[in-house]
């Protein structure tokens, strides 16, 4: 036993912003890229102008690095070499002055000591500017250029990464589907996370059932099932307004097995001895033809496997099915319905065709 699903899709709320449109209603079929909801984009809208903005200042930064220092700078630094040259100069000359007055007691020695301090420190300021001026006319360092496109990178990076989160406020299906839920309202502040769509996808949709234990060497990704719903049949009945005596006809779907789970489910293995073994289950999923797209979701359901005769190969056993390809009737060369195994002596064991899922 299980119950008929489709592949559901959640779409997330990429922020926490008040929602100003809703475009779709709850059971729409929809396309992929069409609008579903809108947030609220002021405040990311101006967010990325700041960044925007940023990311001008670093151009024009890195513009400055590359043309390098202005011939007026050039020339500031030029004149300020001169000058210091010229001080340097007076202050030499200042202390050469007194050095053989010192000699001859007409001045202090303390006299002596500053002039020679001014002096070598005029010198100093030379050599400084001397630098100076190199360094404006060598240019910018590539260094720096390197450093001011990195800073432009980042730049550019955070407005790109804000503008497509500006885009996600405008919320659309990525699939083609059907909206199946819409958790939120409009005015609603949606928590970051929070899922404000909730689509159903897919061609076709999959039963979705737990195996016991004793079939699950039996179950193989690819194999063969029928898909049994029976009280699809009896609304199908009461719609046409027939008269439903005793039990109707169920209908049939067939499909493929495109997942079976290795971890058990319910009671963890561990913690089973002995008989209790067989209450072990095993999720499975039954992927339906082209002839069961128009079917709901939640619908309970009935599947019967088909064991694989042992003449044909592995590999056509475990071959996959795309949704909507055709399957050949039921024969007894290609396969056979499952037969329970021999009830068991214990009267928790399951009988594999009829298992209800647990209860």
């Amino acid at each position: 036993m299980g119950t008929l699903e489709w592949d559901r899709i959640a779409l997330p709320a990429p922020v926490a912003e008040k929602i100003i449109r809703i475009s779709v209603r709850e059971g729409q079929r929809v396309t992929a890229g069409q609008l579903l909801l809108e947030l609220d984009p002021s405040q990311t809208r101006a967010r990325l102008n700041s960044l925007q903005a940023a990311v001008a200042r670093q151009e024009a930064e890195l513009e400055e690095l590359n043309v390098g220092p202005r011939v007026e700078e050039i020339a500031r630094a030029r004149a300020s070499l001169d000058a210091a040259e010229a001080e340097a100069r007076d202050r030499a000359a200042e202390y050469q002055r007194l050095l053989p007055l010192s000699s001859k007691n007409y001045v202090s020695k303390s006299d002596l000591d500053r002039a020679r301090a001014s002096a070598d420190s005029a010198k100093a300021q030379v050599q400084s500017a001397r630098q100076q001026l190199l360094e404006l006319e060598r240019g910018t360092r590539s260094e720096e250029i390197q450093q001011g496109q990195a800073a432009l990178s980042q730049a550019r990076a955070e407005a790109d990464a804000q503008r497509v989160l500006l885009e996600k406020l405008a919320v659309r299906a990525p699939r083609a589907g059907i909206v199946d839920s819409i958790p939120f309202k409009l005015g609603d502040e949606a928590p970051i996370g929070g899922s404000l769509v909730v689509m159903l996808t897919g061609d076709t949709p999959y039963a979705r059932v737990y195996v016991p234990q004793p079939m699950r060497l039996k179950v193989q990704v690819g194999g063969r099932a029928q898909v049994t719903l029976e009280q699809l049949a009896f609304a199908e009945n009461e719609m046409e307004g027939n008269e439903v005596e005793g039990k109707s006809h169920p209908r049939t779907y067939e499909g493929r097995v495109r997942m079976v789970r290795n971890v058990p489910s319910f009671t963890p293995y561990y913690a089973l001895t002995g008989d209790d073994v067989s209450r072990l289950s095993y999720l499975a999923e039954i992927q339906l033809q082209r002839d069961a797209a128009g079917l709901p979701a939640g619908l309970p359901l009935r599947v019967e496997f088909v064991a694989v005769a042992a003449n044909r190969r592995p590999q056509e056993a475990n071959a996959t099915t795309e949704p909507g390809d055709s399957l050949s009737p039921l024969t007894p060369a290609s396969g056979e319905l499952l037969t329970p195994d021999p009830p068991s002596t214990n009267d928790s064991a399951v009988q594999p065709e009829h298992y209800d899922g647990g209860k």
